[in-house]
């Protein structure tokens, strides 16, 4: 869609919308980043697939990938909260393998691909550069990051653990990692942010999604101009 097309359907759904309910679009999209952004592979649990969507939303970070070559992707209401409806979820399911061709396309867009993994030895998610924008990868609840994960991966990290457990719960892992990377990229990465064509696409889908019946709306009135 062109810029300027983009620009008037936002400007026409803006009219069905509250203005407080656009002023807390203003906020939120300010602060939105697609520097890092979130893939899971396999994901079989609803609860955590959601639990790691909820998270996403909440630090800011717009798009999550979710492979899917043996499970597909099941949201939880009652754990998502309407979180999803936020974000741009990227599902990669129809490849014969959908890993490499979603790292693939992601290292082809400039992301480094950083595997969560305990098993391997890497960064500590408290070392791990951010000086580069990255695609971090977590794998099923059980197994872990797959064979071709770790092929494609740039660099791998871990969360450090002193007990017994071996490893985080995933949605807790997840959430960890995010908290520690997003405070650090927004201290020390100067364009980190959605560009003006990110922030327009995200925005008329945050409209889209507000306004009831919004596409026959926006057909109404563009064939009538």
């Amino acid at each position: 869609m062109h810029a300027k097309q983009t620009i008037e359907q936002i400007n026409f759904l803006k009219q069905f919308v509250s203005e407080n309910r656009i002023k807390r679009f203003d906020d939120v999209i300010s602060q939105r980043s697609n520097y890092l952004q979130i893939v899971l592979e396999n994901l079989y649990q609803a609860h955590n697939a959601s639990a790691v969507l909820r998270s996403c939303e909440s630090f800011g970070l717009q798009t999550v990938h979710f492979i899917e070559n043996k499970n597909s992707l099941k949201i939880s209401a009652d754990v998502v909260m309407g979180s999803s409806n936020w974000l741009t979820i990227r599902r990669h399911k129809e490849s014969d393998n959908n890993t490499v061709k979603a790292l693939t396309e992601l290292k082809k867009q400039g992301f480094r691909i950083v595997a969560t993994t305990p098993h391997t030895n890497a960064y500590t998610i408290d070392t791990l550069p951010v000086n580069h924008k990255m695609a971090l990868v977590f794998g099923t609840e059980i197994d872990g990051i797959s064979s071709d994960v770790y092929e494609l991966a740039d660099d791998f990290v871990k969360i450090p653990m002193y007990g017994f457990t071996e490893s985080f719960n995933i949605s807790v892992c997840a959430a960890l990692c995010m908290y520690e990377l997003t405070t650090r990229i927004r201290k020390t990465v100067p364009d980190y942010l959605l560009n003006e064509e990110e922030r327009q696409e995200v925005y008329l889908n945050w409209l889209k999604t507000s306004v009831d019946k919004s596409n026959q709306l926006l057909d109404q009135h563009f064939q009538s101009t």
